[in-house]
């Protein structure tokens, strides 16, 4: 299940977006740090495909791909160094796939601090990239040391020292030159800099209307290093606490569309390059998350390590060619099911039985 971290300053909004994302209850308070533990919770990631698979192959259980959500305290100029509740908020966001910039671009007097995007973008971002620092020159004579002896981590050493280099000069190091297939090398340290962004910027009701001209200065700005989309989190939160048939007709009326679940999910897949298969039967429907690029002994994987490991092949078809015969069985005597082999990359939208050895 792929994690993301929501990060932001005090009443950005990170509580109520983690409620109109999960359906949770997180305390959303005009105060700072009414987080003080983190909130965490999984979210449902909507597939009209899956529930077309499931009515076709009249499947007793539906089983979505998930996503996991952590919603941590507001961070303030200073945490990197123990201001607010500082680093202790910041740790438990370090092992999460993907950083969540929460920017709140409304006003409201009774939240204090300033709503420019930009300028909580630019906080978030020194202590974050000061946090980072600190964990690497933490470790960098250690690890110098060790390499005079084993010369195996020399490149883990060298990537070590540009980071501290990209970050010393206050540069993220997701927005910065660092390869990104070095990142790997520096994944011990758990960086908070290096994973890929979303950034959110919360905007109020009367700027839906003019919505792209209130996130374009944080699109300049962060240019084609991470997504950025537009959300009225309040909305959507309230939105989140009425009965389904209740809030799409609030999302349609808003012009909200399917609200703010499933433009999430899509900027989140892409940013961490996710795709998804899809397995049905009788017994269960079901969706499942791969990276792109993947192989089909790598996707099997993500059913069960043994798939992976056993695996002899793939009986593979498009879920659009699936749905057109109208049952497994039907694509199969009409030759539409392909065999696949180990060496197969996984398509979007596959659906997909594995043939493996126990």
């Amino acid at each position: 299940m792929e994690k993301f971290g929501f990060v932001g300053l005090p009443n950005a909004g990170k509580s109520s977006l983690y409620n109109a994302l999960t359906g949770g209850s997180a305390l959303a308070a005009p105060y700072a740090f009414a987080t003080t533990d983190p909130n965490i919770g999984v979210a449902k990631v909507p597939d009209h495909r899956l529930d077309l698979l499931v009515a076709m192959s009249q499947s007793n259980n539906r089983v979505h791909a998930s996503v996991q959500f952590t919603d941590i305290g507001g961070l303030v100029e200073g945490a990197s160094h123990g201001e607010g509740l500082g680093n202790q908020f910041l740790a438990n966001i370090r092992e999460v796939d993907a950083i969540v910039f929460v920017l709140r671009a409304f006003q409201d007097p009774d939240i204090p601090g300033n709503p420019d995007p930009l300028e909580q973008l630019r906080v978030l971002e020194i202590e974050l990239t000061l946090a980072d620092l600190e964990t690497l020159e933490k470790q960098a004579t250690k690890r110098v040391k060790a390499a005079r002896l084993d010369k195996s981590i020399t490149g883990e050493v060298d990537a070590l020292e540009e980071a501290i280099g990209i970050l010393s000069a206050g540069i993220p190091l997701y927005r910065s030159h660092f390869p990104r297939e070095e990142f790997s090398l520096l994944s011990p340290y758990f960086l908070l800099t290096a994973k890929p962004v979303l950034a959110i910027v919360n905007i109020a009701e009367d700027q839906l209307s003019d919505a792209d001209a209130v996130v374009e200065p944080i699109v300049q700005e962060l240019e084609d290093k991470a997504e950025v989309i537009s959300v009225c989190v309040q909305l959507e939160a309230e939105a989140a606490e009425l009965p389904p048939e209740e809030q799409a007709d609030l999302l349609e009326g808003l012009g909200l569309g399917q609200g703010a679940l499933p433009r999430f999910v899509k900027q989140a897949y892409h940013i961490l390059g996710l795709r998804t298969f899809l397995t049905t039967g009788e017994k269960e429907s079901r969706a499942w998350t791969f990276r792109e690029g993947s192989t089909a002994p790598e996707a099997a994987g993500r059913i069960h390590t043994d798939f992976q490991k056993g695996f002899i092949r793939a009986e593979t078809i498009n879920w659009k060619v699936l749905l057109e015969c109208g049952s497994w069985g039907e694509a199969r005597d009409s030759g539409k099911i392909r065999v696949e082999g180990k060496d197969y990359l996984v398509q979007d939208g596959d659906v997909m039985e594995f043939r493996f050895n126990a």
